[in-house]
């Protein structure tokens, strides 16, 4: 980010704006806590979680993301500061608590989103002003999921966040999972840990369509990250723009993308290739597309490429 220059236009032309950190830690945590949901796509659950006396420790954030993973922030006003291990450590004890994160999601969030609770992809987010390349070296070595945020503020208006390195799990967690909705059929309960698996009962179309599918998305950007979860797929950058359905049963795929249907021009709406889905299905995005041919496939890449670039 060092190289990274943003200006401002003013009546005389352009001027460049000055990045600039936080003094103390908790403006950073502060100001996270209070946008979560729009800066992260995650719900805010808890701020100075306590971890009890045998581990005595705080946990700065507590979230809950689109995909239902638990997720913990960590923030670090320098790049000098452990987090990462510390990230590591709260991770360690989540998972040894986890009916006590159940509880806090069923008294934030209410009982029927604490039963949804996802335990397959727990999250560690640490977010500082910078980090060094020995940090993005340790995290492609864990097998656990750890992303890495860097921040810069620019004056009192403008607040960058870039994701610069993202780790992946292929750890199998036992997870417990319910529907969204009741007119959601549920669908075949897929290994998390094996794209294969999911396609032993489909044609061999099918397969291919979706490496296509996957292949553009890829294609949009090299902070992609490709999350098989128990029901689904999901892509994000900092936070989801695409959620895929694999659907054997009528040799297609359910696209959710992440856009309100009344921002998407009507022609798409026509013959039921796509429809407002908000409140349903399993995905995270409002819009549900059908994709069923490399027509339809061709189709929908323009409405993917703007749910990535407002992502």
């Amino acid at each position: 980010m060092a190289d990274l220059k943003v200006f401002k236009r003013s009546v005389s032309g352009f001027e460049r704006l000055s990045a600039s950190g936080v003094r103390l830690e908790k403006e950073l945590q502060t100001l996270i806590e209070e946008h979560m949901d729009v800066f992260l796509g995650v719900r805010f659950l808890a701020s100075e979680y306590k971890t009890g006396e045998r581990h005595r420790g705080r946990i700065d954030s507590l979230g809950l993301d689109e995909n239902y993973s638990p997720v913990i922030v960590e923030y670090k006003r320098s790049s000098n500061d452990n987090v990462i291990n510390q990230g590591l450590f709260y991770l360690d004890w989540l998972l040894d608590h986890k009916a006590d994160f159940e509880l806090l999601v069923q008294r934030k969030l209410g009982v029927a989103e604490a039963e949804q609770v996802d335990w397959s992809a727990p999250r560690v987010l640490c977010i500082a002003e910078d980090f060094s390349r020995y940090d993005s070296y340790a995290v492609e070595q864990m097998n656990r999921n750890i992303e890495l945020i860097r921040y810069k503020l620019f004056g009192a208006e403008l607040v960058l966040l870039e994701l610069i390195n993202a780790g992946s799990s292929s750890e199998r967690v036992s997870v417990s999972r319910t529907k969204k909705q009741t007119d959601a059929p549920e669908p075949k309960e897929l290994d998390a840990s094996s794209l294969d698996e999911r396609f032993q009962t489909s044609a061999p179309e099918l397969r291919l369509l979706f490496d296509e599918l996957q292949a553009f998305v890829f294609s949009l950007g090299e902070d992609v990250q490709e999350k098989l979860l128990k029901y689904y797929i999901a892509y994000r950058r900092l936070r989801n723009f695409l959620t895929v359905v694999i659907q054997p049963a009528f040799s297609g795929l359910k696209l959710y993308i992440n856009l309100k249907p009344s921002s998407v021009d009507a022609s798409y709406f026509k013959d039921g290739f796509a429809r407002d889905s908000t409140g349903k299905g399993w995905g995270s995005g409002d819009l549900e597309v059908k994709v069923q041919s490399p027509e339809d496939l061709e189709r929908v890449k323009a409405l993917i490429q703007r749910s990535f670039d407002e992502s």
